[in-house]
């Protein structure tokens, strides 16, 4: 009894720092463009924080990689949940790369934008070719960019294929991919399922019997190794069916 009333004022404390970190990067967010820089995206990152505390995961960063992790880099993951979308930023200076839907969502998707994220219309070839360049940019400006190879939620495994952008932008800027392989152990639980809405995912996250989510970061995979863009994604997705065979089998 004693566990869960303290768990209760545990959760009802972090809901209320999350709401108010929530709407002071809100009213912020409505500032004219050229106000905006780098303070922004640093306060975004403690948001992504208290929002993952709020949802009570266990986020476990695992070091895997031998070497520092460079100061540049394109980072790629897995994505079986919408968790990522504050998951990622949480562990890794990063700005993303969502979906369009995610810019529309209630409060975050302008918090998300204001942070300067990048969105792109996953099934419209023309608006990948520009997310493609519009990274490009990003990386030549200084950030570090995070995207989902697998091209959106394909379930709790890897799916059959990688899409090329990222390893592209990799060979094109010379800039290293950073790969990190995600596990929730309650796999059912943060799977990106229906009901799709926002207010639904946070229900689902609350409720998991296991909270705690696994980010195995590698060694950073550097560019040059590889004569192509298709040689060098075949060869990420073979270390990503590996660790799911590690991991998850």
């Amino acid at each position: 009894m004693f566990y869960y009333i303290a768990r209760i004022i545990k959760i009802t404390a972090l809901w209320v720092d999350l709401i108010l970190l929530t709407l002071l990067l809100y009213a912020l967010s409505w500032m004219p463009k050229v106000c905006f820089g780098a303070w922004y995206f640093r306060l975004y990152r403690v948001w992504c924080r208290a929002f993952v505390r709020a949802l009570d995961v266990d986020l476990k960063l695992h070091q895997k990689n031998f070497y520092q992790i460079p100061e540049k880099y394109i980072l790629i993951a897995n994505h079986p949940s919408a968790f990522e979308d504050i998951g990622i930023p949480a562990l890794f200076e990063v700005h993303s790369l969502a979906k369009i839907e995610v810019k529309d969502w209630w409060l975050v998707g302008r918090i998300s934008s204001a942070a300067g994220n990048l969105y792109v219309e996953r099934e419209s070839r023309e608006s990948r070719n520009q997310a493609a360049q519009t990274i490009l940019n990003e990386i030549k400006n200084g950030k570090n960019i995070a995207l989902y190879p697998e091209g959106g939620c394909k379930g709790k495994r890897i799916f059959e294929s990688f899409r090329y952008g990222a390893f592209d932008a990799a060979m094109k800027s010379g800039v290293p991919v950073l790969p990190v392989f995600l596990h929730y152990e309650a796999q059912d639980d943060f799977e990106w399922r229906n009901p799709h809405t926002l207010l639904d995912k946070m229900v689902h996250f609350l409720n998991t019997k296991n909270s705690t989510a696994n980010y195995y970061v590698y060694d950073a995979i550097d560019p040059s190794q590889f004569n192509s863009k298709e040689e060098f994604t075949e060869y990420t997705w073979q270390l990503y069916k590996n660790w799911q065979r590690q991991y998850m089998e």
